[in-house]
Formats: structure tokens, C-alpha cells, sequence
């Protein structure tokens, strides 16, 4: 096959999966894979940063790979094309749609239509019958958060989860503004053709178990109603479907259903069936997966431990530098002399970024950068962030927190202990509950503080 057969099939492929023809990027990484070239060549090539054209061709692989019905990567590209063509499944197989003018076997090239049994009539094409079998989704609560930077290893991640290992429940947990529901709308963008239904569910409104199953039932339920009859006594009838169907279910906001006040993930008053659901999701058998966004997350996900159960969870951190840099570019600051310092700083947090971003805009990039040298500044809009999370804390959890922000090294429970009048019992069920809010970190045996955190309560104070 020559390079113009491979771009003509390719495109094919990828028109037929996603309704949209080759952008320019993916031509250029198919033409450089095709030479052998690496991503860092390819990137170098277009001026573009090598983590996008991967990110780009992961998702091409991905699309290939959905469409052929076989794994396809930049290593096996040129011998999954070879194959194809051997098969000459582009011009005969039901699952492409091939145009009238271009066949690469040399024997279909002079074969008319009719000579072909049961070739569709002239001018008229084959069509994937998977492109009929529309996935039922209900998106109406899925934010549009417009530009997505770089997160190629955690979306393999959970790609990987979710297709290859088949979990039934996924945790995405991390402190506020680090990025968990842009993440999650690009991993629903990826994966959506993968299901027979996708539901995001915001739990801002906090619904009760039983508004939140009857609008999920209600949904699946349009095109077959289930006879729930038959359904094993103790399951909730939700369960049936997810069952009988390959559901996608996105639960966002999900620490709305917890108290505040107390330690984490314990269940405000007449919230306490969620904790029936999320158990039957783990335990009954089904081929669906929920996935679970928030600052909090129900005991029952964050106590798994072992790497073969089917729950996963996944605390995101903060950008790389490469992809964090995108944040001030974005906001038309080119001109930083101290990215690095600026991106750990803040942690790599996009929404803390883009506040500082912001303050660069208003007050001078130059300024603010010198400030910056020196000091930990908070945006009003960074406080309020972090006060919604720390409103949320137990007493012994804001004890504790005050503790560690005021050592300028991690310690270890010990110290803690010593310094404080507080019972090793409550100490550490304290610890492991900050942990779980991703209001503290620990290193080895030792604990700390995130240094913005440790500034808002110092200020605070």
C-alpha cells in the first residue's frame, strides 16, 4: 500500500465511526507513523507540543480500533492497514463505508457491481450497521467547560478500566478546581460509542434514592420496559437494567449526599439507601459502570484496596508543566519568566491557575509575577473555593488540619501526638478522613499540608 491509499482508507474508517473526515493533525501523525517517525519527531515537525499529538493519536488508535473490531496502535498500524487490504474488507465488509472510486485490489478495480453476490446496486454505499444502533443519551446535566488540558495518562487510565477491565464502580476524587469533571466529560466524549446509554446526573439538587432511580429507570425504560417480577427480592430495580443493558452513568457532585460536620462520606438523613446502591453495584453481577466524581466519596468505594476488585479509584493531582502552561498562554500571557516556579507553586491546579491567570490580566503580568515570588497570593475566588471544603469538616478534622499548617516540615502521628491534646484514635481516623478529602498528603509515615491550604488557614486563623 502507498501512503495515499493508506490516508484514503483511514479516512474511510474514521468517517464511518465518527461522521467526520481526517483533521490535519491526524494526517500529519498518520503520515509520520507511517515513515516510522516517533511522536517527538511529529510534534517537532508541526510546532506542537508532543503530549498533544499523542493525546490526538490515542484517540485515532481508539477510533481505528472500535471500527475493525481489533486493537490498533501506532506500533501495529502499517500491518493492521496490510491486513486490511489483503482481506480487501474495505470494499466488501459491511462495517465500512467505501467510496465508489477507490478500490486497491487489482481484481475489484475492473469488476462492475452486479458481478459482485449480493453487492449493494450501483452508486449506493454499504453503511456500518453499527451506526443504526444510536447510543440513548441523556447529556442535558453535562457541563460544556470548553478548552480540556492535557490528561493522556489519566484518560488511558480509565479507558483502560472502564473497556478493557470491565469495573462496575470508578472514583474520581481530588481537592476542588483540579480538574475531575473536565476529565470526565473528555473520557465521556471517547468512550460514548461504547454504550447502549449514557446518563450524567448532577447531584447538586441532592435527589433522594428514589427521585434519582425513577428518572434513570425512566430514561432506559423508553424502549423496553423490564419485568421486574423475576428480579432477585433485595436488588433495587435499577440494578435489572444495568444489567439487561451497557450503561454509562456519571454521578457528579456526588458529596452532596454527605454530612457536614462529621468525618468523611457518612450519609446525610434520608440519604442512607445510596449506600444499598453503591453495595449492589459492586457485588451483583451487571455490565454497566457508574462513575463517581467529588470532593467526598461513599466508604464503601475508597475502603477497596485490592487491585482485582472491579472498583477503581483514581485521585487526580495536579498539570504538568507542559499542559499547565496552556492555562496562562490561554489567557494571552506569553511573556512569564518563571512558568515552572508559578505551575508548582499552585500545584499544578487548573482552577487555581487560571484565577492567577486572571489576576495577571487585571493587575499586570509583571507585578503580580514579582508577588508571586515571594508570597502565596489567594483570589477571593481561590478562598471561597476552599472554604466550601473546609465548611464541610469535622471539629477533630479542623484541629488536626490547624496542627499541620502551623509545622514547616511533614510529621509523623507521633509528633502529632505529642503536640496535641487529641486521642490516637481520633487522631487517626481524623488523618485518614483528610486524606480521603485530599486536604492533606502523606509521604511515607508523615503528613503535610498543601502549601495554598496551609496559607488559607494560616489567614484564616
Amino acid at each position: 500500500m502507498n501512503l495515499k491509499e493508506v490516508l484514503k482508507l483511514t479516512d474511510d474508517l474514521v468517517f464511518a465511526r465518527t461522521g467526520k473526515h481526517l483533521n490535519e493533525l491526524q494526517e500529519i501523525i498518520l503520515r509520520g507513523t507511517w515513515e516510522d517517525e516517533g511522536y517527538k519527531e511529529i510534534a517537532k515537525a508541526v510546532n506542537r507540543s508532543e503530549d498533544r499529538v499523542r493525546e490526538v493519536g490515542m484517540e485515532l488508535w481508539q477510533i481505528l480500533s472500535q471500527e475493525l473490531g481489533e486493537k490498533v496502535s501506532k506500533s501495529n498500524f502499517r500491518s493492521s492497514m496490510e491486513r486490511l487490504k489483503n482481506a480487501n474488507l474495505f470494499n466488501f465488509a459491511q462495517d465500512v463505508v467505501v467510496s465508489d472510486s477507490f478500490n486497491i485490489c487489482e481484481e475489484s478495480r475492473h469488476r462492475h457491481p452486479q458481478d459482485i453476490p449480493n453487492s449493494p446496486p450501483p452508486n449506493q454505499k454499504t453503511f456500518n450497521p453499527k451506526q443504526h444502533e444510536t447510543p440513548h443519551r441523556d447529556l442535558s446535566e453535562m457541563p460544556d467547560l470548553g478548552a480540556f488540558y492535557d490528561r493522556t495518562p489519566e484518560l488511558e487510565t480509565l479507558t483502560n478500566w472502564i473497556l478493557e477491565e470491565q469495573c462496575r464502580l470508578i472514583a474520581i476524587t481530588g481537592i476542588s478546581g483540579i480538574g475531575k469533571t473536565a476529565l470526565t466529560v473528555q473520557l465521556v466524549q471517547q468512550i460514548k460509542d461504547e454504550f447502549e446509554y449514557i446518563i450524567w446526573c448532577d447531584f447538586d439538587s441532592s435527589p433522594t434514592l428514589a427521585e434519582f432511580q425513577s428518572n434513570l429507570i425512566e430514561i432506559i425504560s423508553q424502549s423496553e420496559q423490564l419485568d421486574l417480577s423475576a428480579n432477585n427480592p433485595k436488588s433495587l430495580p435499577l440494578i435489572k437494567y444495568l444489567q439487561k443493558y451497557r450503561c454509562l452513568v456519571i454521578l457528579d457532585n456526588i458529596q452532596n449526599l454527605f454530612i457536614s460536620g462529621e468525618l468523611v462520606g457518612k450519609y446525610k438523613s434520608g440519604y442512607e439507601d445510596y449506600r444499598t446502591l453503591f453495595k449492589q453495584i459492586k457485588e451483583l453481577s451487571h455490565q454497566s459502570c457508574v462513575v463517581l466524581i467529588g470532593w467526598e466519596q461513599p466508604r464503601i468505594v475508597t475502603e477497596v484496596k485490592s487491585e482485582n476488585s472491579l472498583i477503581r479509584t483514581l485521585r487526580l493531582t495536579g498539570l504538568d508543566i507542559v499542559a499547565a502552561r496552556e492555562i496562562f498562554r490561554d489567557n494571552g500571557l506569553t511573556e512569564i519568566e518563571h512558568w515552572d516556579t508559578i505551575i508548582q507553586r499552585y500545584q499544578g491546579n487548573p482552577f487555581w491557575l487560571k484565577s492567577i491567570a486572571n489576576l495577571m490580566q487585571d493587575l499586570g503580568e509583571c507585578e503580580i509575577e514579582v508577588l508571586i515570588n515571594n508570597t502565596l497570593l489567594l483570589p477571593e475566588d481561590i478562598k471561597d473555593s476552599l472554604q466550601q471544603q473546609c465548611d464541610r469538616l469535622s471539629e477533630i478534622e479542623k484541629q488536626v488540619l490547624s496542627l499541620l499548617a502551623k509545622e514547616n516540615d511533614p510529621v509523623n502521628l507521633v509528633k502529632l501526638l505529642e503536640n496535641s491534646k487529641i486521642n490516637s484514635s481520633d487522631l487517626i481516623n481524623a488523618l485518614q478522613s483528610l486524606l480521603k478529602r485530599c486536604l492533606i498528603e502523606q509521604q511515607g509515615n508523615f503528613y503535610t499540608v498543601l502549601p495554598l491550604i496551609k496559607q488559607y488557614i494560616t489567614s484564616t486563623n
